[in-house]
């Protein structure tokens, strides 16, 4: 790490990332529960809760404007908005696969640089690399799932029928 780097953190200048608190913890020799510690502060350091109490206060406008500069920012966007088949139309095997694995949060990935989860009450905004990769790696596993295009209308047309006969 340059000392320049080191500076900049030292100074409050800019927040370090994930990989630089754990060069700067090795470096020191930090004992694990410490090192442990410190970089479960860092991870937080890149998460940001946004009340949605918040949001209106500040004005709905502003959260757009918020949104559209993310989305003009980025070249890949993945939205990830799940619902659950439920009742009769659920088979057995949809069931078991949304149990062994489902995180039913509503998230949006810019890129590789950040991910947005929507809650019930607000919204988290994760930072950490870390942290969006294993929102990528969600995706993609609902993504190997899914039907597109022709395919998915030919599975819905034959649902429809098999139901309305």
């Amino acid at each position: 790490m340059s000392q320049t780097k080191l500076s900049n953190i030292e100074t409050d200048r800019v927040t370090p990332s994930l990989v630089d608190v754990e060069l700067i913890l090795r470096a020191l020799d930090t004992p694990a529960n410490l090192a442990a510690e410190v970089s479960g502060l860092a991870r937080l350091a890149h998460t940001e809760w946004q009340s949605k109490r918040t949001s209106w206060r500040r004005g709905l406008e502003k959260r757009q404007c918020e949104l559209a500069a993310l989305e003009a920012e980025a070249v890949t966007l993945r939205y990830f908005l799940p619902a659950m088949v439920t009742g009769l139309l659920a088979t057995p095997e949809y069931v078991r696969a949304s149990l062994g694995h489902s995180p039913m949060n509503t998230f949006t990935v810019y890129d590789h640089r950040l991910a947005t989860v929507e809650t019930f009450t607000g919204r988290i905004v994760f930072q950490d690399a870390r942290d969006v990769a294993e929102h990528l790696e969600v995706f993609d596993r609902y993504q190997r799932h899914a039907s597109f295009g022709e395919e998915a209308r030919g599975l819905l047309s034959s649902w429809a029928g098999q139901y309305r006969s």
